[in-house]
């Protein structure tokens, strides 16, 4: 398989990352693979990876720490600049706004902003550079519509679908593509306790998606077939928002 370049996903090393991260190197791409602390899980999608003929080098820090961003990235960006960047790393800590702590309004905005922030900074410059480069974000559902329960995190994927269109904007002069991609009701750790049935009837399709279907729509944003869209935002959620 012709190799395309490389790819950093970050969050990916279970969930949605990881099925993005396969479905990137199905189409030749290297593979930076980015996750806080799981190394067990990281070392299984980093294999996955490779199966497909790919390299996958495992990168572990944390988005919300710049310093950590900046050590980690820094000695890589000086040999190499991603052709593609999936901001993926996120998290819920879902209760009431009446009950919400600081801690768990601000770590939620913390890993999804700061880390889009952190994140795509270091590795722009070199994508401008270029005059080339595409950035996906994974937004959400909860983002586009608002969600009960998760006054944080709708919050932080509405403020990453606002930055998404903004420097859509600001790089695409540079022919660097930016859009998000916003998942529904799927099927990850993250939603594995939810009460299936209760949701069952907000969701047209009648059930679930799956990581594989997420990483189609990141897979085609990132293809040939998308060099005339950007600054889009493209669900992936069965109808339960439109």
């Amino acid at each position: 398989m012709e190799k395309r370049g490389i790819a950093l996903v970050t969050g990916a090393s279970k969930g949605i990352g990881a099925a993005v991260a396969s479905a990137l190197a199905k189409d030749g791409y290297d593979i930076w693979l980015n996750y806080r602390n799981d190394h067990q899980s990281a070392e299984k999608v980093c294999k996955d990876v490779e199966s497909f003929g790919g390299k996958c080098l495992p990168v572990s820090f944390d988005v919300s720490d710049s310093d950590a961003v900046s050590d980690t990235l820094e000695p890589l960006l000086k040999e190499n600049t991603p052709y593609i960047l999936v901001n993926n790393a996120g998290f819920a800590k879902d209760t009431l706004m009446a009950l919400m702590g600081d801690q768990e309004w601000s770590s939620v905005l913390s890993v999804t902003l700061d880390g889009f922030f952190h994140v795509t900074k270091m590795v722009l410059s070199g994508m401008m550079r270029k005059r080339k480069g595409r950035i996906v974000n994974i937004a959400s559902t909860s983002g586009q519509s608002g969600m009960p329960g998760q006054v944080n995190y709708s919050a932080a994927k509405a403020g990453l679908i606002g930055a998404t269109k903004a420097l859509a904007l600001e790089v695409a002069k540079r022919n660097v593509l930016v859009n998000a991609v916003a998942p529904g009701f799927i099927e990850t750790e993250m939603t594995k306790d939810l009460p299936t049935e209760q949701f069952m009837s907000m969701i047209p399709f009648g059930r679930f998606g799956t990581t594989r279907e997420v990483a189609g729509a990141v897979r085609f944003l990132c293809s040939d077939r998308a060099s005339y869209i950007t600054g889009q935002i493209i669900a992936v959620n069965g109808g339960t928002y439109m």
